[in-house]
């Protein structure tokens, strides 16, 4: 039986998220340095081997054989990014950008949590799992 359309369209928009977004640490890095953690070291080079993480993980989506651990490694990839989301709690009374106050970052983790729900649930379907909700 071949696979429901609508999952194959999940994976390929999830692909296309992480490639495009890998993209863009490439050619807009300096608005990803600034998401970096002031407590982090290299930030360049942080923007780029996440940049180069998020393509692999997509193009790894994108195929059906690599599907599953593509949206695995994507799921584990924006975990990884929420200590990012979170810093500007650190600074909240300096934060310039409504995205950089409380409500904002609420609204960016939150995202990102329907990120990674929507990466365990290719995962789900490209391993042959259904999920029961």
């Amino acid at each position: 039986m071949s696979r429901p359309r609508t999952e194959d369209a999940a994976a390929w928009a999830l692909a296309a998220l992480m490639v495009g977004s890998g993209v863009t640490h490439f050619t807009r890095p300096g608005y990803y340095r600034g998401l970096v953690p002031s407590w982090l070291p290299a930030r360049s080079a942080l923007v780029a081997v996440s940049g180069l993480a998020d393509v692999v993980a997509g193009v790894l989506v994108a195929v059906p054989a690599t599907r599953a651990a593509g949206a695995r490694a994507t799921a584990a990839l924006i975990t990884t990014y929420l200590p990012a989301h979170l810093e500007p709690l650190r600074h909240r009374r300096t934060a310039q950008r409504a995205f950089d106050r409380p409500a904002g970052v609420a609204a960016r983790v939150a995202v990102n949590l329907g990120y990674v729900a929507w990466a365990v649930g290719v995962a789900r379907r490209g391993s042959g799992q259904r999920s029961t909700a």
